[in-house]
């Protein structure tokens, strides 16, 4: 049985709004609007699990922004693909795996993630974007500074990850083997969902060894070297400890993997 303490980050903080973006086709986009704050980005000191590319830890103020309530889905995916006309790379309508409408698509690299949110923002007029880092991190954590926005433990309960490995005092759980559809589990404090496990997600950021020198101001950490992209979240093939809030992977930008997608990110310079 879970523990209640799991489920009572549920609760969005009661002034954020969201918006819904309709991509035709009956498909829609869910907006979460996250409020602007400053939060200590990377592992704590003495973390079980963390990397030494988890730090050094610091203080980052990050400007409001919306952020996708769900990874993108494979109907959002397809609504996008088919849609909207190409700006400089093609889609394909049925990159996924693992079929179904409601789980989140994969087998995306990180060239055609940005290549659907350029095609929605020409459509809509809004800045839809991959996010940074840093705002990937501070949504994930919603204001908590443990390894999961659920606490110091994590259960397959609560996400959807390789139950047969434990983090801590986590116990065993179900080794699912595959993507479940978004929303299957409780959201984070900030009212979003799957951002541990189900599907690794594409930043914007580079890669860097560690966060010496990162930005402080929530922006994304590009420099024009840098031969790889960074990812955030774990996924339904990962252990509990790459599902930690500060876990960082890399991988080239055009790589496909059946346990990688995206959720998309907004500005806020236009009123939804």
């Amino acid at each position: 049985m879970t523990s209640p303490m799991l489920y009572r980050l549920r609760r969005r903080p009661r002034t954020a709004r969201q918006y819904r973006e309709d991509l035709g086709e009956g498909v829609i986009l869910e907006m979460v609007q996250i409020l602007g704050g400053t939060f200590l980005m990377g592992a704590a000191k003495g973390e079980k699990g963390a990397r030494d590319n988890e730090f050094p830890q610091h203080s980052v103020t990050v400007p409001e922004f919306f952020l996708g309530k769900y990874p993108v889905t494979q109907a959002q995916w397809r609504a996008v693909a088919r849609g909207l006309p190409k700006i400089e790379h093609d889609l394909d309508p049925d990159s996924s795996k693992f079929k179904r409408d409601t789980h989140p698509v994969e087998r995306v690299n990180w060239y055609e993630a940005v290549e659907f949110c350029q095609r929605l923002s020409q459509a809509t007029g809004r800045d839809y974007r991959l996010p940074s880092e840093a705002e990937w991190e501070y949504a994930c954590r919603a204001g908590t500074t443990t390894p999961f926005a659920f606490g110091e433990l994590i259960t397959t309960d609560v996400a959807n990850y390789d139950g047969n490995y434990t983090y801590g005092q986590s116990p065993k759980g179900e080794y699912r083997e595959q993507t479940t559809p978004v929303g299957s589990f409780p959201a984070n404090g900030f009212g979003l969902y799957d951002m541990h496990g189900n599907v690794y997600e594409w930043c914007f950021d580079g890669w860097h060894e560690n966060y010496e020198g990162a930005p402080t101001d929530g922006s994304p950490w590009v420099t024009g070297k840098e031969q790889e992209r960074l990812l955030r979240g774990g996924s339904w093939h990962d252990n509990p400890r790459g599902c930690r809030s500060a876990n960082r992977v890399r991988n080239t930008p055009d790589n496909r993997l059946n346990n990688i997608g995206f959720r998309v990110c907004c500005s806020v310079a236009r009123t939804p």
